[in-house]
């Protein structure tokens, strides 16, 4: 998904601070009037320039405040995730920088114009940064897949990971800690993602887990999942006008009417790699697929037997293979030329087209919301009509989408 999104869930620890800081401030504040006690307003937000010893803020409600740091303020800073102040530091004034986010109280006695801070919390943006860099790598090592059990008593689910006639079976292990999201109807956004227990997990999901993972079992310390749509049909119609089309599902034999958003992402799988791709899933392909222009490199007709390969993309990666994955990390883990790899590697070298490239007639295989008549792609991949013989071609599809449709890494 595009990695310049922001997610929220960075600093939702730190927005509980709020909470922790609604209480009086200092002795003089509890004596105070309650009108004047109501005077004492927080807000929350990010620096945007800092002259002498006035910030400016850009607040989360998008406007910009003023404020004053005299000398007595009290400067703390946090890092990011953590919800009280037991474990703050001190900090100087000086140490405050432009993009650090700031939870500033204000001072209920003063009256100038620009008013004065009573307290300021930072969390700095180069911690965020190295908090975003290590889910990227946390996320980037976890696993993606689909669900094939869930066990709510014992909190173990077992997810069918990667494509191919064999799929490899990770079982994902949660705990009392482990954080548990479930992406909104119709969104596969993180930052719209809502806290939802291990029984809203159910088979045939799709789910994303981060944690300490060992061959084939993780320790999640985070999972997202979702329930989404895999569709195979042909094309009936399309109209540009309205970003849509319709395709022919050839399960269900029904007209479904495809809304393309503007995260939906759109590629084409070249002639040689669908046939390959489709051989691989029938295990007829040799076993060297993951290196070369198949696997971790480009794809590039004249070098595809190679097996030199040296692009970065993997699942998990972006589509692009440059861009960012599951939690805002690399493009992903470069394939070991001539190893096995992972056939998702390849649907992420496939060439992006647009909606504008699809002709009437031809077959596509997509994943979408969930929906009867109308859906919302979430991605879609023409040129699959030699994969549409293969059984395992949708779970392919739904692992490619998982792994690229990822949580970014949080701002």
């Amino acid at each position: 998904m595009n990695s310049t999104r922001k997610s929220v869930k960075s600093i939702s620890g730190f927005l509980a601070l709020v909470a922790v800081l609604a209480a009086p401030l200092a002795t003089a504040q509890q004596a105070a009037p309650a009108n004047q006690q109501a005077a004492a307003a927080k807000f929350l937000g990010a620096i945007t320039s800092i002259n002498s010893d006035t910030l400016t803020v850009k607040t989360a409600q998008g406007d910009s405040r003023q404020v004053q740091v005299p000398a007595n303020a009290i400067l703390k800073r946090v890092e990011p995730g953590q919800t009280n102040l037991s474990a703050a530091v001190d900090m100087q004034y000086t140490d405050l920088a432009v993009g650090d986010r700031v939870l500033v109280n204000l001072d209920p006695s003063s009256t100038a114009a620009v008013p004065a801070a009573l307290r300021v919390v930072a969390i700095k943006a180069a911690d965020v940064q190295k908090k975003q860099q290590k889910e990227a790598e946390e996320w980037q090592r976890g696993v993606g897949g689909l669900v094939k059990s869930v066990d709510t008593s014992s909190g173990v689910i077992v997810v069918s990971a990667g494509g191919g006639a064999t799929p490899q079976t990770v079982t994902v292990k949660t705990t009392q800690s482990t954080i548990l999201k479930r992406y909104a109807p119709g969104s596969v956004r993180f930052d719209e993602a809502v806290t939802a227990p291990i029984t809203a997990i159910q088979p045939g999901d799709q789910l994303r887990a981060r944690g300490q993972k060992t061959t084939d079992t993780l320790t999640a310390d985070e999972v997202v999942s979702g329930g989404f749509r895999n569709i195979s049909g042909t094309i009936t119609s399309i109209d540009p006008a309205s970003s849509t089309l319709v395709v022919k599902d050839l399960v269900t034999k029904k007209q479904v009417t495809i809304h393309m958003g503007a995260e939906t992402q759109m590629r084409r799988l070249p002639d040689r790699m669908a046939q390959f791709i489709a051989m691989r899933l029938k295990g007829q392909a040799p076993s060297g697929f993951g290196g070369g222009a198949y696997g971790g490199g480009a794809y590039r007709p004249q070098n595809a037997a190679a097996g030199s390969g040296a692009g970065n993309g993997a699942v998990g990666g972006s589509v692009n293979g440059a861009g960012n994955g599951i939690g805002g990390g690399p493009g992903g883990q470069r394939g070991a030329a001539g190893g096995s790899g992972d056939l998702s590697q390849a649907l992420s070298r496939a060439p992006a087209i647009q909606l504008k490239d699809l002709q009437k007639g031809e077959a596509v295989m997509l994943v979408s919301t969930q929906g009867e008549s109308e859906v919302t792609a979430i991605t879609v991949l023409a040129g699959v009509e030699p994969l549409l013989e293969a059984p395992a071609s949708q779970d392919l599809l739904a692992n490619w989408s998982m792994g690229s449709s990822a949580p970014e890494a949080a701002q």
